[in-house]
């Protein structure tokens, strides 16, 4: 090869490597919003803001998507079917905590999501008084708020260090404060426990399972995901209907965003977690 054809080389090589860096760029995640728009947000969750629903007007698509941008990897991780499925079965979830529906709801019993902010009628206040780290305030309840109902003292606490508000003594923030409920739930949802057990590396592939995993046949999927947010009461327990409901969500979300569900969906047969 001469040196005229060496250069034509190295210039079409440069070229080449150019497109590519230009190519790579153009396939960067985009933000969620360019997944779930207004218009499908609005006809997952038809009733929301009905009368009905004592959360009414409390869950704007606008304060969703605000505050998914503290969390950037949310929503924009792996393919687009991934990005999707990790969207539609977080909104399921949430769903299914904060449901309003019934079995013969009008449009379905999965058509009423985000219809509470509250636990209704908790059975204590949620205070693990054996947890030093994060002690519990003097009269304060750590109940169910906000669209994954986050509940007791350490959950509070460290959700509150990391988004920025005082989660023991002001837990209420979580249901008065949109943003903060959203945000709330995205950090559990992100939130990495025991290794790269998180409901995000679940959804997204992330997930390496430890011997113990293996053993309690937790493999990834959905049915992972409502293990490590409910497994002890719900996990381990064939046809339980808490669990259909869940499914029944995230069946709903997936198909409005005609992308499947992936395996795994129930955790009947895992060990919780």
């Amino acid at each position: 090869m001469n040196y005229i054809q060496q250069m034509a080389f190295s210039t079409l090589l440069s070229f080449t490597l150019f497109l590519c860096v230009c190519f790579a760029s153009s396939l960067e995640a985009k933000p969620i919003s360019s997944l779930i728009r207004k218009k499908l947000f609005d006809t997952m969750f038809l009733h929301k803001d009905d009368n009905a629903c004592p959360a009414k007007n409390f869950y704007p698509y606008k304060a969703f998507i605000r505050a998914a941008k503290t969390f950037p990897e949310f929503g924009t991780t792996g393919s687009l079917d991934t990005r999707k499925r990790e969207i539609a079965a977080f909104l399921a979830q949430i769903s299914h905590e904060t449901t309003g529906g019934w079995a013969t709801a009008p449009d379905g019993p999965y058509a009423w999501g985000l219809c509470f902010k509250e636990e209704i009628n908790p059975q204590s206040n949620y205070c693990d008084s054996t947890n030093k780290q994060w002690p519990c305030f003097p009269g304060k309840s750590y109940h169910g708020r906000g669209p994954i109902q986050l509940s007791w003292n350490y959950n509070y606490g460290p959700a509150g260090k990391e988004l920025g508000f005082d989660g023991l003594r002001k837990p209420e923030i979580v249901s008065n404060n949109s943003v903060n409920a959203f945000r709330s739930a995205l950090w559990f949802w992100m939130r990495e426990t025991r290794g790269t057990l998180s409901c995000h590396n679940v959804m997204v592939g992330k997930y390496v399972p430890s011997e113990a995993d293996i053993a309690a046949n937790r493999t990834a999927g959905y049915g992972l995901v409502t293990n490590i947010i409910n497994g002890a009461l719900e996990c381990g327990i064939p046809n339980d209907p808490r669990v259909n409901d869940r499914i029944g969500f995230f069946k709903r979300y997936t198909n409005l965003f005609n992308v499947d569900t992936g395996p795994n969906l129930d955790c009947a047969f895992q060990k919780p977690l």
